[in-house]
């Protein structure tokens, strides 16, 4: 029996459920494919972009050659953030020091909010898909049972193949969380790198601007 035989002759609780896992799925390998691309573009042109920024003469000219570098606006926007905000405001108040924390804290979280973006869906998954899964077994099995016993016929044999094959749910499950899992773990490492090396930038950045007006 296949599994279109057993989504077949599932009832409708049965079918929810392998929809579910169905959309999870490609949820998170839609996720995985375009997050495994812009992380591995981002990784590298993070490290291009920092080392051209220091290797330019002024900060226009820095400016410049990282909207050709930095296409995935990850260390421009912090380049940004250093200049002065407008007088009369509150994001102008105080000193310089404190308006450069502002700014470039304001513009790592926006970052870091689409480096992240995804994650949660793939920790969802891979930690609830599992459940599901075994949701659909259990009530596939009772749903064998309760037919078998309502044909007044129980044998080992008849047991034995509807309940082999409410387990292919469980198994569905975790077909959907184990790459969800590795995905998030891997690219939590990824992200986590390039974090660290763009708050270093920010604070490199903080000190050079700090005293200039």
């Amino acid at each position: 029996m296949n599994l279109q035989q057993v989504f077949a002759q599932s009832d409708a609780i049965g079918k929810a459920v392998a929809l579910l896992l169905l959309l999870m799925s490609i949820a998170s390998w839609v996720i995985i494919v375009w997050k495994a691309w812009m992380l591995r573009r981002a990784g590298g042109n993070v490290a291009r972009a920092v080392a051209a920024f220091w290797q330019a003469p002024s900060l226009q000219d820095a400016a410049t050659q990282l909207q050709g570098i930095d296409r995935a606006a990850l260390v421009l926007p912090l380049v940004q953030a250093t200049q002065a905000p407008d007088g009369g405001t509150l994001a102008g108040a105080g000193e310089r020091e404190q308006q450069l924390t502002r700014t470039l804290r304001g513009a790592l979280h926006g970052v870091m909010r689409r480096l992240q973006f995804g994650q949660v869906l793939l920790a969802t998954t891979g930690s609830i898909a599992p459940f599901i899964g075994l949701l659909g077994t259990v009530w596939g099995i009772y749903h064998a049972l309760t037919s078998i016993a309502g044909s007044g016929q129980i044998s080992i044999e008849r047991v034995a193949g509807p309940v082999g094959e409410s387990l292919i749910m469980t198994a569905a499950g975790l077909a959907v969380a184990i790459p969800a899992v590795l995905a998030y773990n891997g690219f939590g490492r990824v992200i986590g790198a390039i974090e660290a090396e763009l708050e270093g930038f920010a604070r490199d950045l903080r000190e050079l601007f700090a005293h200039r007006t």
